[in-house]
């Protein structure tokens, strides 16, 4: 039996994703699965020292660990029409936000890419931990906040508003679904085995949208909170269809965030999209 330790982030919608692996509800053949919870950017630099056999990165991220991750196509983070958010405490001219203090969740964040790609002079940014970027603006530390989990909808409830939703821009200017966050496997592992890892992958997906309510109990112990409802309606916004196949306009997608980046000098290249 082959021990492959898994990262992702302690969040509703990879809780979601991963229930039927967590719980043994899916199995992969002659694999025994360590589940391992951290933040996203915690996951993104653990990447860059290949630790972990598979593990959830930014899309920004894959191009740093390309050559020795290779992205699985079940499992990716996508949303058409939505996606991070700016907030604030009160409204703010798109135009000011170069002026502006922004909380980032983390450099290697896709989120943090899009900040540089959709504002063209950028603001002066401090990072703070995801789930601490809410308070950090009610309390003045930043004069915005990038938000990328659940307070995406629930940001209102804290008294925040919305500046500016990247999914939305992003959308209008591409017709594309936004790429967040992806699932990899490292290279030397080999083509059988990424096959079945990504084959349980999907299992664990199609499990959790054909048992919904099972699978949103367990994920809404990574809701901070969040009621049933909001639980509900923040995985099956990203835990979606490009979650279960990429497809042609997931891999469209990747292309065009990874093409217009490398343009502007964001990126240093633009990775292979030799999914499996």
């Amino acid at each position: 039996m082959q021990v492959v330790r898994i990262g992702h982030s302690p969040d509703p919608d990879d809780a979601f994703m991963f229930y039927a692996l967590t719980a043994g509800k899916v199995t992969i053949p002659g694999v025994s699965i360590e589940h391992l919870l951290e933040d996203i950017e915690s996951l993104n630099r653990r990447a860059r020292t290949a630790e972990l056999e598979v593990t959830a990165v930014s899309a920004a991220t894959y191009v740093l660990v390309a050559d020795t991750y290779r992205m699985m196509d079940p499992g990716a983070s996508m949303g058409k029409g939505y996606g991070p958010i700016l907030v604030a405490r009160e409204p703010i001219d798109p135009k000011e936000i170069p002026n502006k203090v922004v909380a980032i969740p983390g450099s290697h964040t896709t989120a943090s890419l899009l900040l540089r790609m959709l504002v063209p002079e950028e603001p002066a940014l401090i990072e703070v931990a995801f789930d601490k970027i809410p308070q950090a603006v009610l309390d003045g530390q930043a004069d915005l906040g990038l938000l990328i989990h659940e307070g995406q909808i629930t940001h209102q409830t804290m008294g925040l508003v919305k500046v500016m939703d990247f999914g939305e821009v992003w959308h209008r200017e591409t017709g594309l679904p936004l790429p967040l966050g992806v699932n990899v496997m490292r290279r030397d592992l080999g083509d059988a085995m990424h096959r079945k890892l990504s084959q349980g992958l999907r299992d664990s997906i199609d499990w959790a949208h054909a048992n919904v309510d099972e699978a949103v109990e367990y994920a809404m112990r990574y809701g901070r909170g969040i009621d049933k409802e909001t639980a509900t309606r923040f995985v099956l916004m990203y835990v979606n269809n490009y979650t279960k196949r990429l497809g042609d306009e997931g891999l469209a997608a990747l292309t065009r965030l990874f093409t217009d980046a490398h343009r502007r000098k964001l990126i240093p290249s633009v990775p292979p999209l030799d999914v499996v």
